[in-house]
């Protein structure tokens, strides 16, 4: 690791640093550590939710795609945050439901994180008893209060 010249105090590494853990606890999404540049629609990174997106701005890159999943609803997958019953493994882990994918980690810090899920797929799973998990970890979803969508949480109706 680089440090300032003369070898005084370093710098945490960003993905250590104490503005991770407080947007993690927020949960806002960064693009990098959350998803991967260039693979989620704005709606999925919450573009539509954090003001990242003005729907009555005229054309850019996207627009119809963008403007018809904001009218239509039809985003299924969003970035939300997640709690473990332990520390959560790795990002990229699985998100799974008996054994099937329905989402991804995004950044961890130690039982909290961000993962990209399918809110339909988790919704059902729920609904049906089931449990969320990722690497082994029992996990529950949760709802900041910005969100303006619905999320679905164990034994409460989204």
């Amino acid at each position: 690791q680089l440090g300032p010249p003369g070898g005084g105090p370093q710098r945490p590494p960003r993905d250590r640093r104490p503005e991770s853990d407080h947007r993690v606890a927020l949960g806002v999404p960064e693009g990098g550590r959350d998803y991967a540049f260039g693979e989620a629609f704005p709606h999925e990174a919450l573009f539509d939710q954090l003001h990242g997106v003005d729907f009555a701005k005229g054309c850019y890159v996207g627009q119809e795609v963008v403007s018809r999943m904001e009218h239509r609803g039809t985003a299924r997958k969003r970035i939300v945050p997640v709690e473990g019953e332990a520390p959560l493994p790795a990002s990229g882990t699985n998100v799974e439901v008996d054994g099937v994918p329905i989402g991804s980690l995004g950044w961890v810090s130690g039982a909290s994180g961000l993962a990209l899920i399918r809110l339909d797929r988790a919704e059902e799973a729920l609904a049906s008893g089931k449990q969320l998990n990722t690497g082994g970890i029992k996990i529950a979803l949760r709802r900041p209060a910005f969100l303006r969508f619905a999320v679905p949480i164990a034994g409460v109706p989204a």
